[in-house]
């Protein structure tokens, strides 16, 4: 698909939703056409609806095809783009680059959500951040704290990863990430943290043991982590706490994706328009 039909084809897919919710809407009003439009058109400022309301787009006064382009690039790098280098791709200021980024990001982090990992899954957590001196380490460190989640099939291999920030990683903490993110009566495999114990053996059938780097233990999560590690690394340079969830997002919406070929960016661009 080249970049007029992808313009064209999501214009028509934003007018179809916009137009259908705004006649739904008539509908109920009890109005005839002309009073209801005429009624909103003054509601609205005289100005008519646009296709992007309602959207992740809404209000952003920003060219369709600058969305469309960012998608692609998105979902084309194997890592990560960063807000300078769209901002030099695209000729846009930081600001807009930025702020076109984190929107495509939420998206893909409300469309992650929508989904529970099921059957085998391996559940560990992580630490984000430059080594600290002199302060704590492990569990209590001031890192940023994460929980990791990655469903496996019959054959072992990796089939779709789930993250999250966390304030701790106490027992309350790892039982609502659980109930968030995995079915319940599913198998979680994980070390012999204490705080993994209680909540894990309430709805799922809980099978740990002390953690062995020869085993191959938990080497998927490993692997993951890893990986999104790098990509925060390489692409950003740094951590910011506050935007954590959404890089995490994005990593999670891309690898749950990676079979999908280029159909992985058009299902972004729906994403964008619901």
């Amino acid at each position: 698909m080249d970049k007029t039909t992808a313009i064209t084809t999501i214009k028509k897919e934003m007018q179809l939703q916009e137009w259908s919710a705004q006649i739904k809407a008539q509908q109920a009003s009890g109005l005839t056409i002309r009073e209801w439009c005429a009624e909103n058109r003054i509601k609205f400022c005289k100005a008519d609806i646009s296709a992007t309301n309602g959207t992740f787009m809404h209000r952003t006064h920003i060219s369709l095809r600058l969305w469309i382009i960012t998608a692609f690039l998105v979902m084309s790098n194997k890592c990560s783009v960063s807000a300078v280098t769209l901002m030099r791709s695209l000729g846009v200021t930081y600001k807009t680059a930025w702020y076109i980024l984190h929107r495509i990001r939420k998206a893909m982090k409300c469309r992650e959500e929508r989904y529970l990992l099921d059957g085998i899954v391996e559940l560990d957590d992580t630490y984000l951040g430059a080594p600290t001196h002199g302060k704590k380490r492990g569990r209590g460190t001031e890192k940023v704290k994460m929980i990791v989640a990655l469903s496996k099939n019959a054959a072992g291999n990796p089939e779709y990863v789930k993250m999250r920030d966390v304030p701790n990683l106490n027992g309350i903490t790892v039982g609502r990430f659980a109930r968030d993110n995995i079915r319940a009566g599913s198998k979680i495999e994980s070390d012999n943290a204490r705080s993994y114990k209680k909540p894990l053996a309430q709805k799922y059938f809980h099978v740990f043991e002390t953690y062995d780097p020869e085993s191959g233990q938990l080497n998927w999560t490993h692997k993951v982590i890893s990986n999104f590690k790098a990509m925060i690394a390489g692409t950003y340079h740094g951590n910011e706490k506050i935007h954590t969830a959404l890089y995490a997002a994005e990593y999670c919406y891309k690898f749950n994706r990676r079979k999908l070929g280029n159909y992985a960016y058009l299902r972004l661009l729906a994403a964008l328009v619901q």
